[in-house]
């Protein structure tokens, strides 16, 4: 298993109007299997999944507008499910910081695992 975490972004993304144009500050979590035997041995990045190149995926994905961090949580999902071969399965958390709702929070989560192969396909 691979991760990726604390990924933070200003994004456009929010329910309320003004969180689209000012945007908000996310973070983002990533999980995923995939066979690092070959890399394990070999030492070369050709031989697993490059998680700068996820990075990059994850941060265009954040960079457009969106209502609902559930429905972020799922593009990111789909976007590297599809981008990379040899992932088994997948788990994302998206994070709102510090979100507007009248008091104290940290933050508000969505989190969801999918395996590639179930029926609960991306």
């Amino acid at each position: 298993m691979i991760s990726i975490e604390g990924m933070e972004f200003y994004a456009p993304i929010g329910h309320y109007q003004e969180e689209q144009i000012i945007g908000t500050h996310l973070e983002v979590d990533i999980w995923f299997e995939c066979d690092t035997t070959a890399a394990g041995i070999s030492d070369k990045l050709d031989d697993t999944i490059d998680y700068s190149q996820i990075y990059r995926l994850v941060k265009r994905v954040m960079s457009e507008k969106c209502n609902l961090i559930e429905h972020v949580c799922h593009k990111i999902g789909v976007a590297v499910t599809t981008a990379f071969e040899g992932i088994t399965a997948i788990e994302v958390k998206v994070s709102k910081l510090n979100p507007a709702m009248g008091g104290k929070i940290n933050r508000v989560s969505v989190q969801n695992r999918w395996g590639v192969d179930d029926d609960k396909r991306l």
